[in-house]
């Protein structure tokens, strides 16, 4: 595989070369795919043109539309990403893409709500439960290492969901369906002269597919904003709770007999989550020549789970209360010149704060019995990045970046009130650069380079014995070559071949709090995805990922996992879909999303799971210019599925199975 992915990216690049001589296109080779109609109009954000790797943005239409329980299933329409689903009530599941899994012990991938960090200290995305899909102007998601503006979790790309700012509306839906499911949705806006404000509120409840998967979410946001001629700045506040039951986990034979059943011995589990954040926004035009923006922010999450996985051990509490605060200003030079086509040069700096307090304790029905541990740590991040977008001909760029980060900060055990350094990363250097050559109208040819890093998660950014000497940050090294091809409106395809290594990477157990050393690991794979509209009827896409993550030197204390997989890394995801519109008012949908199985954990030794195949249905129709009622079946053929991990305290896999067959029906009223 090493030979052929070898040879895709050579005769990728060469073939680009060779095509230039055959002809010249338009300024501005365009690497990004879109899925949905695309129409910007809050922040005035720098063109993703800019960012030369793989990248996908859903618009507005496609996102506002869907009935998810979760924001985070909406990704699910995203090319190559991976949706993992824990289905436990109260505690969602995750997204990742590159090879990387959504367990936890690793996140791969940076969040960031309307410009700002949204990831909790061990990656998670919990806070994507204050951002109501019918409040989503777009969503982009940026793959591979090329990427110089962010630095922490940003270690195979990042997603970036913008809201609504501007415009005067007033957008309001509710859904009913399957299990109980209620849900209210309200986005309303109003401009005026130079200003604007902008709200949305959800409620969602439902009682869940299986026993005692009960949840309630609600959220609210308002975005009030001063446009000027030259500047522009605003206040976002958001708020969310949400709450439910987890139904626990089966055994093989349960989850194949009676998936909706919910053992006793989890009657008292679930989660309490609240968070709530506030950035200031600006930006600016200083000169014809010169730009700049900048937000800060402040988050605040607390979490509390109660979690029992054997009748033999006792109930766990497990309770988080994060604070992160933050700030981030760019500049954007575009110098006038005569000695090349185009010359944009940007730079930006970031420091981000979190005080993360982190307890767990034994007991029974939620009532503590014992603590395990009390943890309180502060980890101060900062860096900076400097990159030119050069481009010598019309036919060519090249983004050459680089970028750097530190980190500060201390762990206090107030258990015994013992305090511990950071561990010493120095200073992260982490070069890029990019490159795409248009030969000819609608034909992109890319390729890029980029370094990207982590730290341990939660205690393993410290100096805490056994450990008696800094760390160092692992290393991520990665490159992708791939082709692009627009003709006109019609087709839109991309093929993207890619490899990311990293050097000692280390995994959080979320069961004890700590961390392990994985190993020098290498993730490699290929994308493939097509945009079809014969006609302004018909669309028709698909999306195929082969990806396969191995373990190439492990951790000297488990020599035998040299040459294994690494855990739940399915070695493929395919998704696709047809819309078709046979008459004005009328809209109908089908929506494909599948997955191979995965290993459990790093021996390879307790079999594959994790496979899927899940087909959804869904027909609009629009009553009046105002009006529209829709219904959708999901999982329309029972697809029996089921998130699956390797309990070592039952010493069997452990099953969550996730919803059957489904029906919703949907009111929408826009003014």
């Amino acid at each position: 595989m090493i030979s052929r992915l070898k040879n895709c990216s050579f005769i990728v690049l060469i073939g680009g070369i060779f095509f230039i001589g055959q002809g010249r296109a338009e300024t501005g080779g365009d690497t990004s795919f879109s899925i949905g109609e695309i129409i910007v109009t809050g922040v005035k954000d720098r063109p993703l043109r800019n960012i030369l790797t793989s990248v996908d943005i859903m618009g507005a239409d496609v996102a506002q539309r869907q009935n998810v329980d979760s924001t985070f299933k909406l990704l699910s329409r995203m090319p190559g990403v991976l949706v993992t689903d824990f289905h436990q009530g109260g505690t969602n599941g995750a997204v990742s893409f590159r090879g990387f899994n959504a367990e936890g012990g690793i996140m791969a991938v940076k969040l960031l709500i309307d410009g700002v960090p949204s990831n909790a200290n061990d990656g998670y995305m919990w806070m994507l439960d204050g951002v109501p899909p019918i409040d989503i102007e777009r969503v982009e998601v940026v793959r591979g290492t090329s990427d110089a503006r962010y630095g922490l979790h940003n270690i195979a790309g990042n997603i970036a969901i913008f809201s609504r700012v501007g415009g005067t509306y007033l957008d309001a839906k509710t859904t009913v369906g399957a299990w109980g499911t209620y849900e209210g949705q309200l986005a309303l806006g109003r401009e005026s002269g130079a200003f604007t404000q902008n709200y949305s509120f959800d409620y969602r409840e439902s009682d869940g597919y299986r026993d005692r998967g009960t949840l309630r979410r609600k959220n609210a946001a308002g975005k009030w904003f001063y446009n000027g001629d030259d500047v522009r700045f605003g206040l976002i506040a958001r708020y969310f709770t949400s709450d439910g039951n987890d139904s626990g986990f089966l055994s093989g034979a349960d989850a194949a007999t009676r998936p909706r059943y919910s053992p006793p011995l989890n009657a008292d589990d679930g989660r309490d989550r609240e968070g709530y954040s506030f950035t200031l926004q600006g930006e600016a035009t200083l000169t014809d020549a010169l730009t700049t923006s900048g937000n800060i922010y402040m988050t605040r999450f607390d979490d509390t789970r109660f979690f029992r996985i054997a009748p033999t051990v006792s109930q766990q509490e497990r309770h988080l209360n994060e604070q992160q605060e933050g700030a981030s200003l760019t500049l954007h030079y575009n110098p006038e010149q005569s000695f090349l086509h185009d010359l944009r040069i940007e730079s930006g700096a970031n420091l981000d704060r979190q005080d993360n307090h982190h307890q767990r304790w034994l007991g029974s029905a939620r009532v503590r019995s014992s603590r395990v541990f009390d943890r309180r740590f502060i980890l101060d991040v900062y860096g900076g990045y400097v990159q030119a977008v050069i481009e010598p001909t019309p036919w060519l760029k090249v983004t050459p970046a680089y970028r750097i980060d530190r980190v500060d900060g201390h762990y206090l055990n107030v258990a015994n009130d013992t305090r511990y350094p950071v561990n010493d990363y120095g200073t992260i250097e982490q070069p890029k650069i990019s490159a795409v050559v248009t030969p000819l109208p609608g034909l992109s040819v890319y390729g890029n380079y980029g370094r990207t890093f982590q730290i341990g998660l939660g205690v393993g950014s410290y100096i805490v014995p056994p450990q008696v000497s800094s760390l160092s940050a692992s290393v991520n090294d990665g490159w992708e070559a791939g082709v692009k091809y627009n003709l006109g409106s019609q087709v839109e395809s991309r093929v993207a071949v890619w490899q990311q290594t990293a050097s000692d990477e280390i995994v959080l157990r979320n069961a004890t709090g700590d961390f392990i050393n994985l190993g020098r690991t290498r993730r490699r794979g290929i994308d493939a995805q097509i945009n079809v509209r014969p006609s302004a009827l018909v669309n028709v896409w698909g999306a195929f990922s082969w990806q396969k993550g191995i373990i190439v030197v492990p951790d000297p204390t488990t020599p035998g996992f040299a040459g294994n997989r690494i855990d739940h890394v399915p070695a493929y995801l395919v998704s696709g879909g047809i819309e078709y519109r046979p008459i004005e008012p009328l809209r109908l949908a089908a929506t494909f999303y599948g997955q191979s199985k995965y290993e459990l954990d790093a021996s390879n030794s307790h079999g594959r799971f994790g496979d899927a195949a899940l087909f959804n249905i869904e027909a609009g129709y629009q009553l009046t210019a105002n009006i529209e009622v829709s219904v959708e079946v999901r999982n329309v053929t029972d697809h029996r599925t089921a998130y699956v991990y390797y309990d070592r305290i039952t010493q069997s896999p452990l099953h969550s199975p996730n919803d059957g067959r489904a029906f919703y029906g949907s009111l929408r009223l826009t003014y």
